[in-house]
């Protein structure tokens, strides 16, 4: 698994990071509470449906009206299982703390949102069963991962490896790390199924778009690193 390598400047607090998966966390909760009966219409509800969502294209305004747009948000803080949301829950505090610090909260809160959002309609256009519920903050933990690339091209992670009954400990180009995984993302996306109903392109779209946000955010960031001294 990864680790974060602490930085020598003291660094700033985050709150973005800690509340986004406060409210995942508290929105499993919630559904894990509901009777088994009401669990899966809450679900489709929250979640987005492809079927119900492309559907509108004709008529975008009724569908933002209707609340079917917004489920391109909402789904993102709906998970599967407890091990869907751990990993998310994980990878997005790994990555995001550091990318919250140079963006800078509000900023990052749209990279979030927006990323997700268009993730989850990459893969809402993408998938062949129209009728099934993309849920999960996946695609928006991938614009995060991407945004976290262009932020620190020369960063380094700790790789915690296990090596027969010890755990080794070594730093990692973190680029190289996010490139292999990448690449397992763009063979998933073609192997399909046989690796289970996971929204493959919503990963590699998010992660695309956090790059270019990141891109375009530069400047900011600079002036950011430059009052912070």
């Amino acid at each position: 698994m990864f680790v974060s390598i602490p930085e020598r400047r003291r660094p700033r607090r985050t709150w973005v990071t800690p509340a986004l998966v406060a409210l995942c966390v508290l929105a499993f909760v919630w559904l894990s509470l509901l009777p088994p009966e009401l669990r899966a219409p809450a679900v489709s509800r929250w979640g987005t449906v492809p079927e119900t969502l492309l559907a509108a294209r004709s008529d975008w305004v009724a569908a933002i009206l209707e609340g079917r747009v917004l489920t391109l948000l909402t789904s993102l803080f709906i998970h599967a299982d407890w091990l869907h949301l751990l990993g998310n829950a994980l990878f997005l505090v790994i990555f995001g703390m550091a990318a919250e610090r140079a963006l800078g909260g509000f900023r990052f809160l749209l990279l979030f949102l927006a990323g997700g959002a268009v993730a989850n309609l990459a893969a809402a256009l993408s998938l062949d069963q129209p009728a099934s519920v993309i849920v999960g903050s996946s695609g928006a933990v991938s614009a995060v991962i991407g945004a976290y690339l262009a932020l620190f091209p020369r960063a380094r992670l700790g790789l915690v490896l296990p090596l027969g009954l010890f755990l080794e400990f070594v730093r990692m180009p973190a680029s190289l790390l996010i490139a292999i995984w990448a690449l397992l993302q763009l063979a998933f996306s073609f192997v399909g199924p046989a690796f289970g109903a996971v929204a493959w392109w919503a990963h590699l779209t998010g992660f695309a778009g956090g790059v270019v946000f990141a891109l375009l955010a530069r400047r900011a960031v600079a002036r950011r690193l430059r009052q912070r001294g």
